[in-house]
């Protein structure tokens, strides 16, 4: 891995929205969806509602129609109450009945305006919508550090102010130490018990994140997993850029099996993240 490049991708700009529009995004089932989607949570939250946001692939120019989901936060004006959980667990669940694409496919935060202005582990407990329609109180991981900053940077404004004023600024050195410590307590145990690799998505899903991982080590920024892919083809050595390859052009039904390459990916990411800590730690010292 190459550790002094000067010069980092051009990365698309995002569209900010300032307000709540009738077309947020270029696909208008996602945006029946979305409206859907905020008149139920306004009726429920009412003027504790303080905004709703989208990140992930939706912000950064990574969204594939056919294995995307929506990710999203809503800001409430202080922490969802039970009763409030209870209704939004009903909301979730008749808008999965829906028979809408997209209404399964929403995955995301109701966070309070406290707690979303910087992350504390011990503040950031929140109601969480998985992809699988999982829905409780759970705490956010290290890993919420790299989606704030995707939410204050480049995230679309469904409605609300805008997130800068609602999300302190996130320096190079905390996304840094997030991609460090989420590489050792998600990926890491991944390495002896691989069972999620046995999903060619997931193997894609692998393999861009440890580009983006090894980009953000690198460069103390995010970008899209896109971004970090060919960044990662043209610095990560031969080794790896038919893999990456692949991964940018998976499709469930292609017929390849990269699980034992995307697991060898993990490991050689690891490894790198290892050095790069203890770079950081004798700088520190």
């Amino acid at each position: 891995m190459k550790h002094h490049l000067a010069v980092q991708p051009t990365e698309r700009p995002s569209v900010r929205q300032t307000e709540a529009q009738p077309n947020l995004t270029q696909y208008p089932d996602v945006n029946t969806s979305l409206r859907l989607f905020l008149q139920g949570v306004q009726a429920i939250l009412g003027d504790l509602m303080v905004g709703m946001y989208l990140h992930g692939s939706l912000a950064t120019g990574d969204f594939n129609p056919q294995s995307s989901d929506i990710d999203f936060v809503v800001v409430a004006a202080q922490p969802v109450c039970d009763d409030l959980l209870s209704a939004l667990a009903v909301f979730h669940a008749r808008l999965a009945a829906s028979g809408l694409k997209w209404a399964t496919k929403l995955e995301g935060a109701y966070i309070s305006k406290e707690a979303i202005r910087r992350y504390e582990p011990e503040k950031t407990s929140c109601a969480w919508l998985g992809a699988d329609g999982h829905f409780a109180r759970e705490p956010l991981g290290n890993d919420w550090v790299i989606q704030s900053y995707v939410i204050r940077e480049m995230g679309v404004t469904v409605t609300g102010p805008d997130p800068k004023t609602l999300i302190d600024p996130i320096l190079p050195e905390d996304l840094r130490r997030a991609e460090l410590a989420t590489l050792r307590w998600w990926w890491s145990p991944q390495l002896d018990n691989p069972f999620r690799l046995r999903s060619r998505e997931y193997q894609a899903y692998a393999v861009l994140t440890m580009c983006r991982a090894l980009y953000t080590l690198q460069f103390g920024t995010v970008v899209s997993k896109s971004c970090a892919a060919r960044w990662a083809q043209t610095n990560l050595g031969e080794r790896w850029v038919a893999l990456i390859q692949r991964s940018l052009t998976w499709h469930i039904r292609d017929g390849v099996d990269d699980s034992c390459l995307a697991l060898e990916f993990i490991l050689y990411t690891s490894k790198c993240a290892q050095h790069i800590e203890l770079s950081l730690s004798e700088v520190n010292d």
